[in-house]
C-alpha cells in the first residue's frame, strides 16, 4: 500500500487544531451534551487528519464511491482494477510459505498440545519470508503489492485461516504499518528488519475493558520521567499480546492518544502481567489482555506522525486490516464449498444423492456466488489501496460484505447442508462457528461500520450546504424553523441560497452513468443498474439530511438502512465489472447470480422461475467440477458414514 503525501499545502484542508469539526458543530447545534459533542469531534479530528496524509486527488471525497455518488460524471475507470505485478522472489516467498503451511496441515504439526499455531511453525514461515510480505526490501522484507497480498492470503485462508489472520494482524493492524508510515527512520531501522524476519511478530493494543469503538474512553497512560514513559493501564482482546512479542501500544501522554512501540518483556514480572481468558474465537491465536503498572519504555519509542495523534496511527491501518478479513472470509468459504459437494454426492434421501436436489444446487450456486463477490472487493479495494487512495468507504463494503457473507455461507448453506453431522466434533462446521462468526464484530461491527461510512459519504455534502444553515438557525435564534414560512426563509436566506442552487442544478444537470467495455452484456446491465442506483442515491440523502436537520445523528436506524442499500449497489457494481474480466464463465455465472439477488433485495420484486433454473444450473455444473477457485482443496472425511 502506497500512502501518498500531499503534493502542495493547496492539496489539502487541514484544521487548525482548536477548529471544530463538522460533526463536532452539528452535534452541539442538535442539542448533544457537551461531552459528546467534543468526544466525537475528536475522533472526526482524528479522520480528518488521516485525510490530511493522503494528496487530494487520493482523499474520501475523490474517491470511487464518493465521486459515484455525487459527481455528475460517473467514475467508471475506477471500479476497474488492474491486476498486480509480483516479483519472481515475492513468489516464491509466497509459494514456500503456502508450502510450509500445507506440510505441517497434512502431518497434523500445525498446532501444539495448548492448540495454537506452534513456534516452530512460525520460525519456518519466518525462513520462507512470510513475515516480510508487506516490508519494504530495504528493510529484509518483499515489499508485495497489497493487492498481490490480498489474493495471497485468500490461499492461505484455504489452508489454514489462522496462519492468514495472523499475517494480516502482524502486518496490517500490528506494529508494522504505524513504523513503516510513521516510523522515524531510526525506529524503522531498529524494528521492521526483526519484524520482517519473524524474529519478532506483532501485535496493536488500543482496546481496553472500557474503550471499545469509543476510542475517546482510553485509560492507559504513559508519562515520560527522565528518558522513558512510565506505563500505567490495562488492554483487553488484544490478538498475539503474548511475552516477547512487539507491540504498538495506544495511550494517553499528555492527556493526548499516543503510540509507542514496545518490545514486550519475555517473562510477566511485577509491570508486566498477561490476562488470559476463555474466547471461543480465535481459539488457534493468543488473544490476551494486558496490564502495565509502571512499566518503562523508552522515549525513542514513540511514533510521531507529522500531523495528527494516537488516533490517526490507530485508523490508518484499519482499512487494511478490513481487506485482509474479507480476503480471508473468501478463503474460509471455499473451503466450505469444497467440503459441501462430497457430502451433498454422498447423502440420499428417497433413493437419490441431494446434490440433484434443487434446493442443495441453490445453496452451492449461492455460496460460488458469496466468494466471487469476496473475490472482486477485495480485488478492487487492494487495487485503490495501491493506487493510492485511501480507500475509506470502499475497504467499510469489503469487511461488511465479507464478514457477513462468511457468516451465511456457515449458517444458512454450510450447517443446513450438513445437517446434525454440523455438530459433531471434528466437523468444519462444528469446530470453526466462532471463527466463522467473529469477523461480523472484528474490525469494527458491521453495522457501525455501515453509519461511519454513511458519514463518511455525507460529510463534504453537510458542511458545505448544512453546516451553514444550522448556525444561521442558531443565530436566528428560531426554534422549530421552517423553510417554508416567509419570515424563517428571509431570516436563512443567505445559507439556504447555495443549497437552493444545488437542487436546482440537480435538477436540470443531466447525468452520466459510465461505460463499462469489455464486460459482458449481462454483466454490464448490472453495471449500469448500480451506477443509475448511485446516481440518483444523492438526491435521497440530501433529502434525507434536510428531513432530520440536527437528529440525523439520532436517526441511526434511517442511516443504516440507506448506508446498506448504497452498499449493495457498490458490491454490484464491483462484482459485475471484476467478473466480466474473468475467463472461467462459471466465475460469471456466479456474478450473475450475486448481482441479480441484490437487485431483488433493493427492488423488493420475488424471484422468477428463470433465476431458479439457472441458480440450479450453476449449482449442478461447479458439483460437477471446473470451478477453479475451489480445485486441489483438501476435504475432510465424511464423518459417521453409513451404508448407502
Amino acid at each position: 500500500m502506497n500512502t501518498q503525501v500531499r503534493e502542495s499545502e493547496a492539496e489539502t484542508d487541514v484544521r487548525s487544531p482548536g477548529a471544530q469539526t463538522f460533526v463536532e458543530t452539528a452535534l452541539k447545534l442538535g442539542g448533544k451534551s457537551e461531552e459528546e459533542a467534543r468526544k466525537t469531534g475528536t475522533l472526526d479530528r482524528a479522520d480528518d487528519e488521516v485525510e490530511a496524509l493522503f494528496a487530494a486527488r487520493y482523499q474520501t471525497a475523490n474517491s470511487p464511491v464518493h465521486r459515484a455518488v455525487w459527481d455528475h460524471h460517473f467514475p467508471a475507470e475506477l471500479f476497474a482494477p488492474d491486476s498486480p505485478t509480483v516479483s519472481a522472489e515475492c513468489e516464491r516467498t509466497m509459494a514456500d510459505s503456502l508450502e510450509v503451511a500445507r506440510r505441517h496441515r497434512d502431518a497434523g504439526t500445525l498446532f501444539g498440545p495448548d492448540g495454537k499455531i506452534t513456534e516452530a511453525v512460525l520460525g519456518e514461515l519466518g525462513t520462507a519470508g512470510y513475515w516480510g510480505l508487506l516490508i519494504d526490501p530495504q528493510y529484509g522484507g518483499e515489499g508485495a503489492p497489497f493487492a498481490a497480498f490480498t489474493r495471497f492470503l485468500t490461499r492461505m485462508a484455504a489452508i489454514e485461516p489462522t496462519l492468514a489472520g495472523l499475517a494480516s494482524v502482524h502486518g496490517c493492524i500490528g506494529a508494522v504499518d504505524p513504523l513503516r508510515t510513521f516510523g522515524s527512520p531510526e525506529q524503522k531501522a531498529k524494528y521492521l528488519p526483526q519484524l520482517a524476519s519473524g524474529q519478532k511478530l506483532s501485535a496493536f493494543a488500543l482496546t481496553e475493558p472500557g474503550a471499545g469503538s469509543d476510542l475517546t474512553a482510553l485509560r492507559t497512560t504513559a508519562t515520560l520521567v527522565g528518558d522513558q514513559y512510565v506505563v500505567n493501564g490495562e488492554k483487553l482482546f488484544i490478538t498475539n499480546a503474548m511475552p516477547g512479542r512487539t507491540i504498538g501500544l495506544v495511550c494517553l501522554i499528555d492527556r493526548k492518544p499516543a503510540v509507542l512501540i514496545v518490545d514486550l518483556p519475555e517473562h510477566e514480572d511485577e509491570h508486566f502481567q498477561i490476562v488470559r481468558y476463555g474466547l471461543l474465537a480465535l481459539r488457534h491465536l493468543h488473544n490476551n489482555g494486558m496490564k502495565f503498572h509502571d512499566f518503562r519504555v523508552p522515549r525513542e519509542n514513540l511514533l510521531c506522525p507529522v500531523q495528527g495523534d494516537g488516533l490517526t496511527i490507530a485508523y490508518h491501518g484499519l482499512n487494511l486490516g478490513r481487506v485482509s478479513l474479507c480476503a480471508t472470509a473468501a478463503g474460509a468459504m471455499r473451503v466450505m464449498l469444497a467440503n459441501m459437494i462430497p457430502w451433498a454426492r454422498f447423502r440420499r434421501t428417497y433413493g437419490a444423492a441431494i446434490v440433484s436436489r434443487e434446493l442443495v444446487q441453490r445453496r452451492i450456486a449461492r455460496l460460488a456466488a458469496l466468494m466471487t463477490g469476496c473475490d472482486a472487493l477485495v480485488a478492487w479495494c487492494s487495487w485503490l489501496l495501491d493506487q493510492g487512495f485511501r480507500g475509506e468507504m470502499e475497504c467499510i463494503i469489503a469487511k461488511i460484505f465479507g464478514s457477513e457473507a462468511q457468516k451465511e455461507a456457515a449458517i444458512e448453506l454450510l450447517m443446513k447442508t450438513h445437517g446434525g453431522r454440523s455438530f459433531l466434533r471434528g466437523h468444519i462446521f462444528g469446530e470453526n462457528v466462532h471463527e466463522y462468526l467473529a469477523p461480523c464484530i472484528y474490525e469494527g461491527e458491521g453495522e457501525m461500520l455501515g453509519m461511519a461510512f454513511f458519514k463518511s459519504l455525507i460529510k463534504e455534502h453537510g458542511k458545505a450546504y448544512f453546516e451553514p444553515i444550522g448556525k444561521a438557525i442558531v443565530a436566528s435564534g428560531l426554534k422549530k424553523p421552517n423553510p417554508m414560512n416567509p419570515a424563517h426563509a428571509w431570516a436563512l436566506r443567505s445559507a439556504l441560497v447555495p443549497y437552493a442552487k444545488w437542487r436546482v442544478e440537480e435538477t436540470l444537470t443531466p447525468k452520466s452513468h459510465g461505460e463499462f467495455p469489455g464486460v459482458p452484456p449481462r454483466l454490464a446491465e448490472h453495471a449500469r443498474f448500480a451506477a443509475v442506483g448511485l446516481q440518483r442515491s444523492r438526491m435521497e440523502i440530501s433529502s434525507t439530511m434536510v428531513k432530520h436537520q440536527l437528529r440525523l445523528p439520532d436517526r441511526q436506524c434511517r442511516m443504516a438502512e440507506l448506508s446498506q442499500r448504497i452498499q449493495d449497489m457498490v458490491v454490484i457494481l464491483a462484482t459485475s465489472v471484476w467478473a466480466g474480466r474473468q475467463a472461467n464463465p462459471l466465475v460469471q455465472d456466479a456474478a450473475d447470480l450475486l448481482c441479480q439477488e441484490l437487485r431483488r433485495k433493493l427492488s423488493g420484486k420475488r424471484p422468477t422461475d428463470a433465476y431458479f433454473r439457472a441458480a440450479a444450473k450453476l449449482g449442478e455444473k461447479i458439483a460437477e467440477g471446473g470451478f477453479e477457485a475451489i480445485e486441489g482443496l483438501e476435504t475432510q472425511p465424511i464423518l459417521m458414514p453409513y451404508s448407502q
